[in-house]
């Protein structure tokens, strides 16, 4: 079964919401990026809770869509997970690392997909239009 990148980051942002993820964000890259056309970025609390989401999701897009991860980085203890789906990009992210990486600032000028999900990041909270991120941190 076919289906579109965003209908496998809408399923994927399902499961991750399913399993209490929070500040959960659907970018659209498809105008910014050759590499993916939508960045899922979400928040959890620990890392037991990181194991479930990533679970989740690779469970929910094989039996939804038929479609299993190329990749899955960062995981035994890490703070941020990377699970590759070729056209969707899933980051995982424990609070810290997020706040440090801000994905979301550094893809600032791509547009939001509304997500109706209780762990959806508030549309008041998204980037108003040419906010950009402008402070990388330091390596």
């Amino acid at each position: 079964m076919a289906v579109t990148p965003l209908e496998l980051a809408k399923i994927a942002a399902t499961a991750a919401d399913d399993k209490k993820a929070t500040d959960i964000l659907l970018l659209d890259l498809t105008d910014k990026s050759d590499v993916c056309d939508y960045f899922l970025i979400c928040t959890v609390a620990n890392n037991p809770m990181m194991d479930a989401v990533v679970e989740e999701v690779r469970e929910k897009v094989r039996i939804n869509c038929g479609e299993k991860p190329i990749s899955v980085e960062g995981r035994a203890g890490s703070t941020w997970v990377l699970v590759d789906y070729g056209a969707v990009v899933l980051h995982v992210f424990r609070e810290e690392s997020r706040e440090f990486y801000r994905l979301e600032r550094l893809w600032g000028d791509a547009p939001h997909v509304a997500l109706d999900l209780e762990g959806a990041t508030p549309q008041e909270q998204w980037l108003t239009e040419g906010e950009v991120f402008e402070d990388m941190p330091e390596a």
